[in-house]
């Protein structure tokens, strides 16, 4: 029989549990009523009491050996799984996502921990590099010179609203930085802190059983903005993982860059995710694409950071094929549960400014809600002359809200694109006889996103190896870094170089000889 699994509204500072008479609850999106129980908001008390234990915790955690801290990610992905339904169904209510989507996001996160685990044992991450010593070297002789990555120190991660596991309090930005060796404060989102406190047991469970320092993980709960202001500015905190919107995220920037000693803040905060189509393909299969793209857009009620928010696309007889598909499937899009009352307003006034503006045209609308928190889905059109003489038109409505660019001919298709912000995503729907105006396309849109598709979608995000999950901005304030696949852990580490060291004063993993079995490079060659 499943155990039942109390929520009791208390923080997490290291292993000791907190309450304060600051008070908030979570609502249930689907109804609007509140949830029990209280939880405890944190301040600046809290805020000190975690970054101190993480700055304690932070030089015998970097120091663990690769495999201890791989089977440590392994037990807190154990140990999620361990929740059982208990945490479905509190990640149910809180954000109105359906069961089976959460089921797919539990078995994400999870799957990502294992992921850095695997990566963490292949040590390829610490990029060892030995340049041996040539005393006999002229004109001069070379130094003895090795390098490797360490960890940055305490990371601040900010819970994502639209990802209740898979983007917080265990999701990728907290398995990066425990993969790097960096211990992790989070900022829980108010959206969902029943959630966050089911998974921050697991986690501080795995804590005890590796027998690791407390302070290698607590969790803040709490609504306001000072709160994550505080974590921030806080001079034990070492970087910053974010993701929301591009408001918070350059306000953590602002605050990041002003301390005394300024640090890394790796935010993603806005997208809109251009679809560009190609004529020779609108010609072939107008109306699958139509249906395709609604699929895409109106997929999770449009609450995914890669949704098509823009279509690009030449004015055709078959650009009119696809936008009457695309009108018709919209026109049958049920309305859903959006994940916050603040997220579903935000939604409703983009929308609605759209709609009034007099140079777009509303193409179609989904179908109504009946709840309170319903957003109904919503599909614009406009010239291409007319959105790029207005900037607002190219903003980010969090939902599934599109606008279709009709664009004169190619020249101007790729005006558009030239203009564009970074993004994360650009998708392209070609045929092999569109692939010369793709091959044009290419050099812009690298300058543009972090992922470019042929003929997908971009929602749906695969956690592997090769996946960039960032852009430029304002898709994220780092183009150079991803928050998705192993290449995260990347951000959290800086190199470090020793030179003319003895062996015995070494990293084990510097030393001669240790590197057996770990990718590194000795004088310039790729060797394992």
């Amino acid at each position: 029989m499943e155990r039942r699994v109390t929520i009791t509204g208390d923080l997490f500072i290291g292993q000791s549990r907190a309450r304060t008479s600051r008070l908030f609850r979570a609502v249930d999106p689907a109804t609007g009523d509140l949830l029990e129980p209280d939880f405890s908001a944190a301040g600046a008390d809290e805020v000190k009491r975690a970054c101190a234990l993480a700055a304690a915790a932070f030089p015998a955690y970097a120091a663990t050996d690769l495999e201890t801290r791989a089977r440590f990610l392994e037990a807190i992905a154990d140990n999620i799984m361990g929740l059982g339904d208990a945490l479905l169904d509190r990640a149910h209510i809180e954000s109105g996502l359906p069961i089976a989507r959460l089921t797919g996001e539990r078995a994400r996160t999870v799957g990502q921990l294992r992921l850095f685990a695997a990566e963490v044992r292949d040590g390829g991450w610490l990029s060892i590099r030995i340049d041996p010593a040539m005393p006999d070297r002229q004109p001069l002789p070379r130094p003895d010179l090795r390098l490797r990555k360490v960890p940055l120190g305490p990371v601040a991660v900010f819970g994502a609203s639209n990802f209740p596991l898979a983007f917080s309090v265990a999701g990728g930005d907290t398995a990066s930085a425990l993969a790097a060796g960096c211990p992790v404060v989070v900022k829980g989102h108010p959206a969902h802190p029943g959630t966050s406190e089911l998974v921050a047991r697991a986690i501080a469970g795995a804590v005890a059983a590796a027998g690791l320092p407390e302070g290698v993980f607590s969790l803040l709960n709490g609504a306001s903005n000072e709160l994550g202001g505080a974590l921030v500015a806080d001079p034990r905190i070492a970087a910053v993982g974010f993701t929301g919107s591009r408001g918070g995220g350059t306000a953590l920037m602002r605050i990041a860059a002003e301390r005394p000693a300024p640090i890394p803040v790796y935010a993603e905060m806005s997208a809109i995710n251009p679809v560009l189509l190609m004529p020779h393909a609108l010609e072939a299969r107008a109306e699958a694409l139509g249906a395709g793209y609604v699929a895409s857009l109106t997929m999770g009620v449009g609450q995914f950071c890669t949704n098509p928010g823009l279509v690009l696309a030449i004015d055709s007889p078959a650009l009119d094929r696809f936008t009457a598909a695309a009108a018709e499937a919209l026109g049958q899009a049920p309305a859903g549960v959006m994940l916050t009352p603040g997220i579903h307003q935000a939604f409703g006034q983009g929308v609605e400014a759209l709609a009034a503006h007099p140079r777009v045209t509303t193409v179609a609308r989904g179908l109504a809600g009946e709840g309170p928190h319903h957003g109904r889905a919503a599909l614009f059109s406009i010239s291409a002359e007319d959105f790029e003489g207005d900037h607002d038109i190219a903003q980010e409505v969090f939902g599934a809200s599109s606008v279709l660019v009709r664009c004169r001919d190619a020249a101007t298709l790729a005006r558009v694109v030239e203009g564009l912000e970074g993004q994360l995503t650009a998708t392209l729907h070609f045929t092999a006889e569109d692939e010369p105006m793709v091959a044009g396309l290419l050099p812009a849109l690298e300058t543009k996103a972090g992922r470019i598709l042929a003929n997908g979608w971009p929602t749906g995000v695969e956690v592997s190896h090769a996946m960039v999950h960032g852009g430029p901005y304002p898709a994220t304030s780092d183009g150079r870094s991803t928050s998705v696949g192993t290449l995260a852990i990347d951000r959290f580490l800086r190199p470090v170089c020793y030179q003319d060291f003895p062996d015995s004063l070494l990293p084990p993993v510097l030393r001669d000889g240790g590197q057996a079995g770990l990718p590194h490079r000795l004088d310039g060659k790729h060797t394992r």
